[in-house]
């Protein structure tokens, strides 16, 4: 079909005041409104991403707990941890620190 066919075609249906309004309608709620279905496709992906930052988070948390156990559990644990993580040492004590490059 040349576009003067569509035209053609077009043109009744373009002349029709329900057609026009709901032609309207449509762009409206597609692009213009505050719900616009752009912005609905963003909030989902958002969720998506949220609900991803949860997971994570939750696996974390029950990393740390098991960690917060382990580290109750026995001073030596305790000991070896504030050792490693903060460089604590004893009053008579040296301390080296080696760095790998």
């Amino acid at each position: 079909m040349s576009w003067k066919q569509n035209i053609k075609v077009a043109m009744p249906v373009l002349r029709n005041k329900y057609a026009i309004t709901i032609i309207g309608f449509a762009v409206w709620m597609l692009f213009v409104d505050q719900n616009s279905f752009i912005d609905r496709v963003n909030l989902i992906n958002n969720i998506r991403n949220l609900k991803r930052q949860k997971e994570n988070v939750i696996a974390e948390i029950i990393s740390n707990r098991d960690n917060i156990n382990e580290l109750e559990s026995s001073p030596d644990n305790l000991e070896k941890f504030a050792r490693e993580e903060y460089l604590m040492k004893k009053p008579d004590e040296d301390l080296f620190i080696v760095v790998e490059e």
